[in-house]
């Protein structure tokens, strides 16, 4: 459709958009409130002067309507919405962040200029570099939380603008919406936006299925309104009896969680039975509104059956984002379940609104400054200093959308925690130290592995040694990014720690095989070994990974004098000296292992995607060639993964240096006092080994005994071998396996 506005219609629209702006905001504005919201509208209507959007619009209606869905959605006062007005400014004229201190103060020029950096962003297609963008933008969290929540409401925009732009952007832009953004706006507690940017993503990137679930939406919808109109009628005089002030309304599911729903229960639009739900909003004063929701609860029960296992009261336990509301399941008219949501209209508020009227409410003001104390439950993620840009993102991700449980402590406090939660997960929760020290825990009484997934309603001890031992198998089942960061961060000290053991190590083994230890041997080694850094070689020194009888053959290669003249001109190009006190571990990814049990099979790799060592991807089994191994993100996983779930193998890079092996191990001798603690403690005081399990049999004076640990290596098993047998009374270890 061609745009055909005159200049005279254009100047009236964009008085008329900006009288609508003012006429409904959340917060009430005062006097000052209105002139410094005319003088960002001012400012940014006269640098936009020049500038059209694709569809042929004045630039001027993309920052009014911003600051329209800041102002109306998401609740936000005057300093936001003038902020809203002015976020392409700087980005797109010639105004600098200097003149917007200047004109507006130090705030609004905080939050542009915050938005800016965000607009800047290089969006280039490749993965990790797409993470390390997010990553920055996620950072500006610790800035003012207004930067995140005011380019939601930019992103929503150009969402609901899109249609004028090619195809390849709309994916490219819907994608990224369905990433982070969605995610984002729903942990804020924008509960609205979050939906509509679904429904938009899913428009642009599946537009024939979005499209025919929505026609199918439309064509229900008269016989829904007939269904909630049935329902209604049956609780109505009950409610008006009890002196509810109330309305009744549906809320038709998303078409999003629809085709979510869909495609994780293998079924189709019929057979999807929770479509909509029945919301009973009630007026309360807050220190009635639990025991009213309850009596509304009573009421609606009276009248249908209720299930038990889907009662969900948000109520006596808010979400972390501050919704509350309590969720009951009961047999409707015709036999059909039906969600219905019990909540007062300051519940109803903060749903729609999310932490702009949480905080109105709690601190009794209509400003801004709760909003901040959101971040003290984002801060783990965000100080995660990972290496790894798309971990950092993936972990921030898995705690926006997680549901939660709660989850006590022996002395009965609440903990809440995402819903897949470890045993391991509720203790670094508790604190860090207890985290890094847990060795098992007892969950409603009995003892349980630190894998153990834990339920709501669950009571939780942890227990704990005095020597703080993380192990790298921890990051495969935890999931809250505080457990994740802190894990990465204790074993990166580790490493640290043994790769300077290795050092030393190394230049002891170098004096015996008459060789010099500087710089230019440990180079020559680090390029012998095939390795990054001389990190690396320390470390594997450290672990035992190196053998002497791989220094031998370095030391006799290094004797030929060809060697010689070619590593000396290497070493002289190399002029660049690298401190080794600063170098850090970086992951060498050479070993791709399949399955849970991380098995190595034989494979290859498939050319349509072309992965390469480090990226994320899956086998898959094919009838003549074998396991052929593809990218994640491969243009045909989506079809694979779909068509032939059957076929498909867990697989991941890892660095096989870092990999632990389980061993059991067989013993027997005389039966001595002391014998099994001598053994865990030897086994114990090696930081690279943990013990699975341990049993013994004693006949006689004969002892047996088998116990399962993990090592990296065939010289570090040979190593534990040769100090248990040093123990008095066993005579003989063997492998079991």
């Amino acid at each position: 459709m061609t745009y055909t506005a005159t200049i005279e219609e254009e100047n009236k629209d964009i008085a008329n958009k900006y009288k609508d702006l003012l006429k409904g905001t959340y917060q009430t504005l005062s006097a000052k409130d209105k002139r410094l919201i005319r003088k960002a509208f001012d400012l940014a209507l006269d640098a936009h002067k020049d500038q059209r959007r694709k569809s042929g619009e004045p630039y001027i209606y993309h920052p009014i309507a911003v600051a329209k869905i800041v102002a109306y959605e998401i609740g936000l006062g005057a300093t936001s919405i003038a902020a809203a007005l002015l976020h392409d400014v700087v980005e797109d004229t010639e105004y600098t962040v200097d003149d917007m201190e200047r004109l507006f103060g130090e705030t609004i020029a905080k939050v542009v200029s915050g938005l800016t950096k965000i607009s800047k962003l290089d969006q280039v297609q490749d993965a990790s570099i797409q993470a390390e963008n997010f990553r920055k933008m996620l950072l500006t969290l610790n800035e003012d939380v207004r930067v995140i929540l005011i380019k939601i409401a930019d992103r929503l925009h150009n969402m609901q603008t899109m249609a004028s732009m090619p195809t390849h952007k709309q994916i490219k832009i819907s994608s990224e919406t369905l990433y982070i953004y969605a995610p984002l706006a729903h942990r804020l507690g924008l509960y609205n936006i979050k939906t509509e940017l679904e429904d938009l993503g899913l428009k642009y990137t599946e537009p024939e299925v979005f499209n025919d679930i929505l026609g199918k939406i439309t064509q229900s919808k008269e016989e829904q309104d007939a269904y909630i109109k049935r329902f209604s009628n049956r609780i109505k005089k009950s409610l008006s009896a009890e002196g509810f002030k109330y309305k009744i309304k549906g809320r038709t599911k998303s078409i999003y969680s629809i085709r979510r729903k869909m495609k994780a229960q293998n079924v189709s639009f019929d057979e999807v039975y929770d479509k909509f739900a029945i919301r009973i909003i009630y007026k309360s004063e807050e220190s009635k509104e639990k025991f009213d929701a309850w009596k509304i609860y009573s009421i609606v029960t009276e009248q249908f059956n209720p299930n038990p296992l889907r009662l969900r009261d948000w109520i006596t336990n808010p979400k972390t984002t501050g919704y509350e509301s309590l969720h009951i399941t009961v047999m409707g008219p015709e036999g059909k379940w039906v969600e219905v949501q019990i909540r007062s209209e300051r519940m109803d508020e903060i749903a729609e609104k999310g932490y702009a009227a949480h905080f109105k409410y709690k601190q009794g003001t209509q400003n801004e400054r709760g909003l901040e104390t959101w971040l003290d439950r984002l801060k783990d993620t965000l100080e995660n200093k990972s290496i790894n840009a798309v971990d950092f993102v993936e972990d921030f991700k898995l705690n926006l959308y997680a549901e939660e449980i709660f989850v006590f402590t022996p002395k009965g406090e609440l903990k809440t925690l995402p819903k897949g939660a470890s045993a391991l997960d509720f203790a670094f929760a508790i604190h860090t130290d207890i985290g890094l020290r847990c060795r098992g825990a007892i969950v409603n009484g009995k003892l349980t592995p630190l894998d153990t997934v834990l339920g709501s309603g669950d009571q939780v001890e942890i227990m704990t040694t005095n020597i703080k031992k993380p192990n790298q198998r921890w990051l495969e089942f935890v999931v809250t990014a505080r457990a994740k960061a802190r894990i990465r961060a204790a074993l990166k000290e580790e490493e640290k720690g043994i790769a300077e053991e290795g050092k030393v190590l190394l230049a002891r083994k170098l004096k015996q095989l008459k060789i010099n230890f500087n710089e230019k041997t440990v180079n020559d080694l680090v390029r012998f070994f095939k390795l990054k850094t001389s990190f690396d070689l320390f470390y594997r020194v450290g672990i035992s990974s190196i053998e002497n009888s791989q220094l031998k053959n370095y030391a006799n290669q290094r004797s030929n004098s060809i060697y010689n003249f070619f590593k000396n001109k290497i070493q002289r190009s190399n002029s660049k000296k690298i401190k080794e006190e600063s170098e850090e571990l970086t992951n060498n990814f050479d070993l791709l292992v399949f399955g849970k049990d991380e098995e190595k099979l034989e494979y290859t790799l498939s050319k349509c995607c072309n992965p390469i060592s480090g990226d994320s991807v899956f086998g898959f089994i094919t009838i003549n060639d074998g396991i052929k191994v593809h990218k994640s993100d491969c243009p045909n996983a989506i079809s694979m993964q779909s068509n032939y779930a059957y076929r498909v193998l867990f697989a991941k890079w890892i660095d096989s240096s870092k990999r632990n092996f389980k061993v059991t191990l067989k013993m027997s001798g005389e039966d001595k006092t002391g014998i099994l603690n001598e053994l865990t403690r030897i086994i114990s005081g090696n930081a690279n080994m943990n013990i699975y399990n341990i049993n013994s049999v004693t006949r006689g004076s004969v002892f047996q005994g088998k116990i399962t640990i993990d090592v990296k290596n065939k010289t570090q098993l040979r190593k534990l071998i040769d100090n248990i047998m040093k123990i008095d009374g066993i005579n003989k270890v063997t492998r079991a396996d």
